[in-house]
């Protein structure tokens, strides 16, 4: 059994997608296959939509522990150098590298922090 969040992701589409359309909280591998085979419509139209510029889902991983989560981008989220839980301290990644200047960036999925290092 898979959930409606792993279908809408295997499918990349959103969650809102896949529960707006019906998909059920659990379904079993045979049931995804089928519908991943002989999509429904608006399956098929939102795949003709997609247009590759922006993800629906990325895979965020921790560059301490190595923690992952797939999470939907934001428009706001610049291209960060690092991602880390955020209870890991700053100092658990490399330093910034000469001429640089770190920040932070909170509230990345359910628990990161994006770590943005720019020309100071």
């Amino acid at each position: 059994m898979i959930t409606r969040r792993e279908a809408a992701l295997r499918l990349d589409i959103s969650l809102e997608m896949a529960q707006r359309h019906g998909i059920p909280n659990r379904l079993s591998e045979v049931e995804f296959a089928e519908m991943d085979s002989n999509p429904p419509a608006w399956l098929v139209q939102s795949r003709a939509n997609r247009t590759g510029r922006k993800p629906v889902w990325v895979q965020l991983k921790c560059d301490i522990c190595g923690f992952e989560e797939a999470a939907r981008p934001k428009k706001w989220w610049p291209a960060f150098t690092y991602v880390s839980c955020d209870w890991h301290l700053a100092g658990e990644l490399p330093v910034p590298a000469a001429g640089m200047h770190r920040r932070e960036v909170d509230g990345i999925g359910s628990r990161f922090v994006g770590i943005v290092d720019e020309s100071a």
